[in-house]
């Protein structure tokens, strides 16, 4: 085992597992409640851990989204409730899921414990959504608390991940169009889309860029901790229900 085989072998579970809250009805119920316009709760929740900000800044962070939809929604939806509001109402989504929706008979101590363990070694250099979710209260409810942590790790990767894309030569939404292509809507891309077949290798090796780089964050921990957090992140991922 080493630390980029368990960079590899986890990259689905973290990029999955925080996608299950964000996309939840419960959660845009909750931002429908407070008065928020649809993907509006998502754009502010999430970009509200950089404070009160420019939406211009919040979608730098974003990377992969159109910028002038992030900027509108942004923009639009500071007006319903400031950063620190929204970003404490976002998490508590996330929080509340986690205990609705998480699998029992999973070590969740252990994973908050692994993961904790991880982010106190990671650097939150050109990761700023990840270094704004670090400054979040954690709540200690654990499977909660590992949810939390798992979600920084998102970020983290997240960050990585469009530093490479970037790096690669690759434009954000071509990057897109060759992982994800159904999410360009969501994302704020509307059609014509550009060609991505000459883009694949560039993805590729973007890909396996962020696989080194968070092998790095992962050697934090010693193999059999590697073992662990591999083996429990699996579990939560085929355990959501």
């Amino acid at each position: 085992m080493t630390a980029l085989d368990t960079a590899e072998r986890t990259a689905k579970a973290i990029g999955d597992l925080p996608a299950n809250f964000m996309l939840d009805s419960a959660t845009y119920d909750t931002g429908n409640s407070l008065g928020f316009d649809g993907v509006d709760f998502y754009v502010v929740g999430r970009g509200a851990a950089l404070g009160q900000v420019s939406g211009g800044v919040v979608a730098a962070a974003f990377v992969f989204f159109n910028p002038a939809m992030i900027q509108e929604r942004w923009e639009r939806g500071i007006r319903v409730m400031d950063a620190a509001g929204a970003a404490r109402a976002f998490a508590g989504c996330l929080h509340s899921w986690s205990q609705k929706h998480l699998p029992a008979g999973v070590d969740y101590a252990r994973l908050a414990e692994l993961t904790g363990k991880v982010i106190a070694a990671a650097s939150p250099a050109g990761a700023p959504l990840f270094a704004g979710w670090l400054a979040l209260p954690e709540p200690e409810e654990p499977s909660a608390l590992a949810m939390h942590r798992i979600n920084a790790l998102r970020e983290l990767r997240g960050a990585l991940h469009g530093g490479a894309v970037l790096a690669a030569g690759l434009d954000p939404r071509v990057a897109l169009l060759i992982k994800t292509p159904f999410m360009a809507a969501i994302f704020g891309w509307e059609e014509p889309h550009p060609e991505v077949g000459l883009g694949k290798n560039a993805w590729d090796a973007a890909e396996a860029a962020t696989n080194r780089a968070m092998a790095r964050v992962f050697g934090a921990l010693d193999a059999a901790e590697q073992a662990d957090l591999i083996e429990l992140l699996d579990a939560v991922h085929q355990g959501v229900h």
